[in-house]
Formats: structure tokens, sequence, C-alpha cells
């Protein structure tokens, strides 16, 4: 008796060159989907690829496996959106603008418009704010925005305020408003331990101080010794965690807290240890410690 064909595992033939079931690997992530997914935006990228007669012209991997040199964590989504045309991300995705270049790499101009930023009333490219990071706007937003439009009216006051008293009046304000919030100062260090029980010169070698919190606090506190280079353009009402300071003094962040009304509710430490050399009792100790504080 003969068995009855299986189409999900047909066998390439001239006419139709790609089987049913196609292995992908996208910069070193390995994807398996069905030829209809890949071919069912006309059109597309990986519609032109797996149309085609010739498949000998596409690369493929030492395992057979077709091989595309893009993003292998971002092709998911990729993927995702090729199966039914709708875009689904995770909360808090941080990654939608380079989505966005890899639909544009795999020509889906209704992906990419998709996740192009909004337009909004008040800005020309809007806060959406970014489905792909769902913050909440914090209530106090309208005290900050306050905020900075008694500093925008300060000068004025200065000039044209009769004996003072204007001036006098922004400034109670603007001490009257000021926000409460926290911010964490988190560092990473290092120091030798050998058999004498004696570190060396590096204890507490800080690379590196990082910042925690509001955007518009952090900017407060920290001014231009702030560096806003790995999150530029936050929204002032956003969160961060990936600002850090220009210098490596701890002492100096704690007195840039502590002039600005902030004092330490709270620290946490951990370490690890290692062997610095195979010949030696020496041993690296490594460590990460943060210390959070508040502005009430």
């Amino acid at each position: 008796m003969a068995l009855a064909d299986n189409t999900g595992c047909a066998k390439p033939s001239e006419d139709f060159p790609f089987p049913e079931i196609i292995e992908l690997n996208v910069g070193g992530q390995v994807y398996i989907t069905r030829h209809p997914t890949l071919v069912s935006v006309p059109g597309s990228l990986l519609w032109e690829m797996f149309t085609q007669k010739n498949v000998r012209s596409l690369a493929r991997d030492s395992k057979g496996r077709f091989f595309v040199d893009r993003d292998g964590f971002l092709f998911r989504y990729i993927l995702d959106y090729m199966r039914d045309q709708q875009l689904v991300l995770p909360d808090h995705f941080p990654e939608r603008s380079r989505l966005q270049r890899e639909a544009e790499y795999f020509m889906l101009p209704e992906l990419v418009k998709m996740l192009a930023p909004k337009l909004s009333k008040q800005n020309s490219l809007g806060d959406d704010p970014c489905q792909s990071d769902p913050e909440e706007l914090s209530p106090n937003a309208d005290a900050t925005r306050n905020l900075t439009s008694a500093s925008a009216m300060l000068p004025s006051a200065v000039a044209g305020g009769p004996g003072g008293a204007v001036t006098a009046g922004v400034g109670a304000a603007s001490t009257d408003i000021r926000r409460a919030g926290f911010i964490t100062i988190g560092y990473r260090g290092s120091y030798t331990l050998g058999r004498d029980s004696q570190t060396d010169a590096k204890f507490r070698r800080v690379a590196r101080i990082m910042v925690c919190g509001k955007t518009s606090l952090a900017k407060e506190v920290f001014g231009d010794t702030l560096n806003e280079s790995r999150d530029p353009d936050r929204p002032p009402e956003r969160y961060t965690s990936r600002y850090y300071l220009k210098f490596t003094f701890l002492e100096q962040a704690f007195d840039k807290l502590a002039d600005a009304g902030f004092h330490m509710v709270a620290c946490n430490s951990t370490g690890t240890c290692a062997f610095a050399h195979d010949q030696t009792d020496d041993r690296i100790w490594t460590s990460y410690t943060e210390y959070v504080f508040y502005r009430e």
C-alpha cells in the first residue's frame, strides 16, 4: 500500500525550487519557517530572494541554511510581521529605530510606516510616547514645565521688577515647585589583594559613575558634568538608566546631590573574586555598588 504524500516535506523541483519548510541563518540566529511566509509581501527583499529560479545564487552557511547577514535578534519581529502583516512589540522595547532600519533593508514599506515617529501637535517629531517605551508621564510633568517657564521669565523680571519685588516672587515660586524624586548612582570598582592582605594603589578604581533616574532631575543636579551621549534627546519627564558622569570621584557626585537637597536613603553592593595570575595568590576583587538618593 502506498503512503500518502506529505506536502509539508515536499522536495524542491525545477518548477518549485524551494522546499515547503525553510531554514534561515540570520546573523547567527537560526529561524525555521514556511516558504509562503517568506513570500507573503510581494516586492519585499525576502519575496525577491525566495521567488527566483536560481537557488544557487543565494548564500548558505556550512549546514546548508540560507544565510542573511543582518541583525538576528531583530529579525524575529520582521518574521512575525511577514506572517500576518501586524506589528506587536514587547513593552519598553528599546530598539525601535534599529528595527525601522531593518524594515527598510527588507523593503517592507508598511512596516516602516508603523515604526516611524508620529507627529504630534506639540512636537514635529512626537514623543508618541513611543510605543516602544510606554512609560507613563510623570505627575510632576506640569510642575517641570512651570519651572521652565519661571526660569525663562527670571531675566526680564530682574530687569523690570520695581525694587526687586517681582524677582523675589519668581525665586520663591521656583523654590516652592522644586521637584521630588529619586536618583541612583552606580559604579563598578576593583582592587587586588595579595598574600599579605594589603591592597595596592588600584583600590576602589572607578571607571565610570552611572546615573539612573528622571532626565530633568539628573540634568538639574549634574548639569554640564552629565554625559548624555548614550541616551541623547531624552524628554525631561522620562526616565533613563544610560547617563554617566564626566568625572570619576564619588565624593564629587555626593556633593552635587547634597547641594541640590538630596539625601541618601539606601545602598547595596555585590562582589566577585578571581585569581590575578595562575602562579600567584593575588586575587582581583570586582564590585558593583549603588547609592539611592531622594529629595522630598
